[in-house]
């Protein structure tokens, strides 16, 4: 059952999820995971019933966003881009001293948070990406002027059990926006075309599929666990002559690599324009 937010003095942070879509649900889930009390953790939507079902999944509360607002210690800001600004304007009012501002909207700089904000209004952005879901995320966190240390450690604490969480200047999050933020998108590409040519020599579909998930799940692990470059990884299974090395020699005529850089830096260039826009 939902209940109403309020301001308690408890140890744990008092943390306001502003928007119950994908992301939101996603940062609730993990701060319940990673063991914030329900009652130190409150739901906004606009639509009420979302918001309400979202509380009920998770054991948390839900309110208005101005009574959610001014009982937080975190707000985190994760609605769609185009309507932050709308919404700053009603955190702006009530956001307490010293509250932490967290955004996961990509595309929103630091500067148009800072400048809605009472001044010295800590303020962290975080690029997130959709394997958080699982707790398998890669997220990268940029302070803005006023965040310190204290307000990164809360924010890696806060994001603990959605997967990896790296640290980075603003200036590096279109890039990181570009590879990890779109990158299991390119993941599930390179999947779905080894599925595809599996089933085209022969294999049963769900087959295939099975198989080129494991071996891509099972490449990343070796990569993560051992440490070794993936050039050098590529190369153990290249026997000369072999079947790895025509495969590969493939790949290259195809220009696959240059297809992936490319990909990278096309969605980069995008998040530049969607930011200074």
């Amino acid at each position: 059952m939902t209940t109403q937010a309020t301001q308690d003095p408890g140890a744990t942070p008092a943390v306001a999820v502003l928007g119950g879509g994908v992301m939101g649900g996603t940062l609730v889930a993990a701060l319940r995971q990673g063991g914030w009390p329900g009652d130190r953790v409150t739901v906004v939507d606009q639509d009420a019933a979302k918001a309400a079902a979202l509380a009920d999944e998770h054991g948390v509360r839900t309110a208005t966003l101005p009574d959610a607002v001014a009982a937080a210690d975190v707000v985190l800001v994760a609605v769609k881009p185009d309507v932050v600004p709308a919404v700053l304007e009603q955190v702006a009012p009530v956001l307490r001293g010293g509250a932490l501002v967290t955004s996961v909207a990509a595309g929103v700089p630091l500067r148009v948070y800072e400048d809605a904000l009472p001044a010295g209004t800590p303020v962290v952005r975080v690029m997130p990406n959709t394997p958080a879901l699982i707790g398998k995320g890669a997220s990268a966190i940029a302070p803005g002027r006023a965040a310190e240390e204290g307000h990164l450690v809360l924010v890696e604490r806060v994001l603990a059990a959605t997967g990896l969480v790296e640290r980075v200047a603003e200036k590096h999050l279109d890039a990181v926006t570009a590879l990890s933020g779109s990158g299991p998108a390119y993941a599930f590409y390179v999947v779905d075309a080894l599925a595809e040519a599996g089933v085209l020599l022969g294999l049963p579909r769900d087959l295939a599929t099975r198989l080129a998930v494991a071996t891509v799940e099972g490449a990343a692990a070796m990569v993560a666990q051992t440490g070794d470059h993936p050039a050098v990884l590529r190369e153990r299974v290249s026997s000369p002559g072999g079947t790895t090395v025509a495969g590969v020699a493939a790949l290259d005529q195809h220009a696959v690599r240059a297809g992936l850089v490319a990909a990278v830096r096309a969605a980069a260039d995008r998040s530049r324009e969607l930011g200074a826009g």
